[in-house]
């Protein structure tokens, strides 16, 4: 499998689930949630992150409303229940993954051949 050609190619399914583990506490729109994801590290820019946003919305995972916020038009994104199934199955994928990725050694393959 080719490598991909940008680290945030890796990362966008991990990007997909801070969103989920936000917008699931509070409603988030894309300015904070930009500023949240870059305290992590993740360097997305308004191209990423807006055309993310509105695939989980087409999927069903979110849902948005137009709101005046300090009398600014903003798009404001709510978790649906399918987004809170997603996470919560997304959750138990990434405990696995996190102890996998911290076992000594890992766990071997079966050998081919």
């Amino acid at each position: 499998m080719p490598e991909p050609s940008r680290p945030r190619d890796l990362f966008t399914g991990l990007i997909r689930i801070h969103v989920l583990v936000h917008a699931a506490h509070e409603p988030i729109f894309g300015l904070a949630m930009m500023e949240e994801l870059n305290r992590h590290g993740y360097r997305i820019g308004p191209g990423t992150l807006y055309p993310l946003l509105h695939g989980m919305e087409r999927g069903g995972l979110l849902k948005s409303q137009v709101k005046r916020v300090d009398g600014r038009r903003r798009r404001i994104y709510m978790i649906t229940a399918s987004g809170r199934r997603a996470l919560n199955n997304a959750r138990v994928k990434v405990d696995e993954l996190h102890d996998e990725l911290h076992e000594e050694p890992p766990l071997r393959l079966p050998r081919i051949g």
